[in-house]
């Protein structure tokens, strides 16, 4: 098992990292590891809706959706409707902004903090990387 497929399965060292390898090396180590992966394109995405909708996309959010930074942090921390031992959410091209207000990317890092944390206190581990 490669050094990276052992480290994405370790939910203590999950968190919120820049991929220091290439995007097609983590698909590979997503796909042997078994995990879901939420693969979204910043590209272009300017503003909190288009970031939501970016990622409700990508994770497959129910049509109920509330696109609100709240339903975010609520639909990370669920995913039952994806079973899986382990999530990775990639974020393509991800400007520096995030495409967002300074106050609005402060909170979208810490939803994703806090969901790290939610499915770590579950024994499954969350990964957010940015490219």
């Amino acid at each position: 098992m490669s050094t990276l497929v052992q480290q994405l399965g370790n939910p203590d060292a999950s968190g919120c990292y820049s991929l220091l390898c290439s995007a097609g090396e983590l698909l590979e180590a997503v796909e042997k590891a078994g995990f879901s992966l939420f693969d979204v394109d910043l590209k272009g995405i300017r503003g909190k809706k288009k970031l939501l909708d970016a990622i409700a996309q990508a994770a497959g959010f129910t049509s109920g959706f509330g696109a609100n930074w709240d339903a975010l942090a609520d639909a990370l921390c669920d995913l039952s409707w994806i079973k899986s031992s382990g999530y990775v959410l990639l974020l393509r091209h991800a400007s520096e902004t995030l495409g967002l207000s300074a106050h609005d990317k402060e909170i979208v890092q810490e939803i994703f903090s806090d969901t790290v944390i939610c499915w770590r206190q579950r024994g499954n581990p969350f990964w957010v990387f940015f490219t």
